[in-house]
């Protein structure tokens, strides 16, 4: 029998608390290991999975998604791919609103006023989000006369 290891081993080998891999095995973003008297045992391909597991959490992936990665590995299949498209939409709709979120909070930080709240065009700017402007169009429309 190949290699087998232990969850201690596996959590070593990753920097992966034992309690973080139980909880993706119930999640089944890892696959449930074969047992040994009762404890699980992983082959050592596990080492790797692990490591696709943290780089797509870093990434941005929820575990439900990383799941779906799992999941969607098969020989001839491109589902991945599917995935990867949806996250790098995400990801530029929230690079998008932090871009619009820095603009306001720098122009905020440029104002003359000693204390924001007396400042016409933060409050303007509050009205109009209250109104139902997104926080782009709210600041558009108290920069724009």
């Amino acid at each position: 029998m190949a290699e087998q290891l232990t969850i201690g081993e596996l959590a070593s080998r990753t920097g992966v608390a034992t309690s973080a891999l139980r909880y993706w095995e119930e999640l089944c973003v890892l696959p449930a290991p074969v047992r040994v008297s009762g404890q699980r045992r992983y082959p050592p391909s596990a080492v790797g999975l692990v490591g696709v597991v943290l780089l797509l959490r870093d990434a941005g992936f929820t575990l439900q998604e990383v799941r779906a990665f799992v999941e969607s590995r098969s020989p001839a299949g491109d589902g991945w791919r599917e995935l990867y498209q949806r996250k790098l939409t995400e990801l530029d709709q929230r690079i998008a609103q932090a871009q619009v979120a820095r603009t306001a909070i720098a122009h905020g930080l440029a104002c003359p006023h000693e204390d924001i709240f007396e400042c016409a065009n933060f409050a303007g700017g509050v009205a109009a989000f209250l109104a139902g402007s997104s926080l782009e169009e709210a600041h558009e429309a108290i920069h724009s006369h």
